[in-house]
Parts: C-alpha cells; structure tokens; sequence
C-alpha cells in the first residue's frame, strides 16, 4: 500500500469515527460513552464539533481513535469463537463486554 493511500484511509477513518461518536452522542449519551470509551469532557466537545471542524480535524494524518482492546485475555475471549459450542461462544463475547466496560469505568 502507498503511503498516500494509507494517509487517505487514515483520514477516511478519522471522518467516519468523529461522526459516528456525534450521533452516538446526540442519539444515546450512555450507551456512546459506554461504547466509544469517552469521558464526559470527550463526549462534550465532540458533541459541539461544528462540521468545518470535524473535516478539520479528521484530515490529521494521525488515527484520532484507538484500540481499546489491548489485553491478551480480552482478545483470547474475542477471538475464541468456532472452539467451543455457540453457548461457550456467547459466553465469550459476554466476558469480554464484561471486562471491556470495567476498564472503561476505571477510565472514567
């Protein structure tokens, strides 16, 4: 891949998070926070984003999202499915929204 294509990807991305997390917002403030891993203060300022400012700031070279699954047991739990039955699978993918929303609320 080219460097100026994954510039533009980049971009694509940074465009497409900055408006699902304003509809998100606007639309359900918990369940974004909850989702998107913000803080009160995060889901403030996205939420009054003006759109010359979002074009502004997705056009950054620079992810503006990140990975939140970044422990091994989280991405074991993600990627487990097909081992067991689908009730083990459920299972899984219940434990994992389990940790995944303490870690948030410890951020928070």
């Amino acid at each position: 891949m080219q460097n100026e294509q994954i510039l533009a990807e980049i971009r694509e991305i940074n465009l497409s998070y900055l408006m699902l997390a304003q509809s998100l917002i606007r639309s359900d403030r918990d369940q974004a926070l909850f989702r998107l891993g913000l803080s009160e203060e995060a889901a403030d300022r996205l939420a009054a984003l003006s759109p010359a400012q979002v074009l502004k700031i997705a056009s950054s070279n620079t992810l503006i999202c990140r990975m939140r699954v970044d422990d091994d047991l989280v991405w074991t739990l993600l990627t487990n499915h097909g081992k067991g039955t689908a009730g083990n699978d459920a299972a899984s993918r219940l434990h994992a929204s389990i940790l995944m929303a303490g870690r948030h609320q410890e951020a928070a």
